[in-house]
């Protein structure tokens, strides 16, 4: 027998609040604010502003989540920037602690109290590796093979650096790969291609993790993934550049901005092939920070260059089919 809910629907609600766990589908009137409003998801990606840094630079190292990042070194008023930014979701607070050794182009990764600033540029390449403890830097053990503008993934005690610039070695694109146990590297097989300035799926684990992009010289588009023991070269980005902003894991990746020539556009991986979000960054950028991220769906990108300036802008990503709250326009 058919029912009332089955032929009409739900009844909308009328409330002086937002539900607190508000379903798919579900439709009600905000009294308060005097809206009409429907949880729905998202169809399709999309950018939205968050706080802007307290310094504007490029090339620095980030570390940890949409809603607790962590931002250190980069190119301020000069390549030896050492000064750390944290961010709680909405805005970003200066802290005490700063990297020993400043330097840009560097990576980073782990989570905002416990992350690794590996390599950078001083110049030129360095090894210098530091950790961070949610107050402090600690100098640890340094790369095996100086570089900057690498690709890492992974956690403070078991992560992974891959390929970058050697300078002044030649030639200058590495494809050294290498591992970090908490104390001390060790070296890997390497890609296939060696190339700098790549992106990396930043919340990857030591052992199953992407890199993409990069320039050989020149601008390139391939990707390559890891198994926790050798690289297998796998289908390319839709769009070829370099000094882009990598996020997500080795089978949910996203990848946003870069240079090819500058660029917004963003692309997400589902373990086999990219796919073009239909919507870019608000702000053209290269050069952003080089990790933090690590949720294909909750991205976040801060810094960078959009030439010929350097950006304090900090944007956040929301992935498809992301649950959503609309305001629902009556006329």
């Amino acid at each position: 027998m058919a029912t009332y809910y089955g032929t009409y629907g739900q009844k909308v609600q009328y409330l002086a609040s937002d539900p607190s766990d508000p379903q798919i589908g579900q439709v009600w009137y905000n009294s308060t604010s005097a809206t009409l409003k429907v949880r729905s998801a998202t169809t399709a990606g999309t950018w939205a502003a968050g706080g802007n840094m307290n310094t504007a630079r490029s090339g620095l190292g980030g570390a940890g989540t949409q809603t607790a990042a962590l931002g250190f070194g980069g190119y301020a008023t000069g390549p030896s920037g050492n000064m750390t930014e944290a961010y709680n979701g909405t805005s970003w607070t200066t802290v005490p602690g700063t990297l020993g050794t400043g330097r840009y182009n560097l990576n980073g990764f782990g989570t905002q109290t416990a992350a690794v600033a590996a390599g950078g540029n001083l110049p030129p390449s360095t090894g210098s590796t530091e950790k961070y403890n949610g107050t402090t830097w600690t100098a640890s053990g340094s790369l095996n093979t100086n570089r900057f503008s690498g690709g890492a993934f992974g956690t403070q005690t078991a992560g992974l650096l891959a390929n970058g610039d050697v300078f002044p070695s030649s030639p200058r694109n590495g494809n050294q790969t290498e591992s970090f146990n908490g104390t001390s590297w060790s070296s890997l097989n390497p890609t296939n291609t060696g190339r700098p300035s790549v992106g990396a799926s930043n919340g990857a684990s030591q052992t199953a993790g992407l890199i993409f992009g990069g320039n050989p010289p020149g601008t390139t588009a391939a990707t390559e993934s890891w198994n926790g023991t050798s690289w297998t070269t796998v289908n390319s980005l839709n769009t070829a550049r370099r000094q882009l902003q990598g996020g997500g894991t080795q089978t949910a990746a996203l990848a946003a901005g870069g240079q090819a020539p500058v660029t917004g556009a963003t692309e997400l991986w589902n373990g086999t092939s990219w796919t073009t979000n239909p919507n870019s960054m608000g702000t053209a950028r290269y050069a952003a920070n080089r990790g933090g991220g690590n949720v294909q769906t909750a991205g976040i990108v801060f810094g960078g260059t959009a030439a010929p300036s350097q950006l304090s802008a900090t944007e956040e990503f929301t992935g498809p089919g992301v649950a959503e709250t609309k305001t629902v326009t009556v006329s």
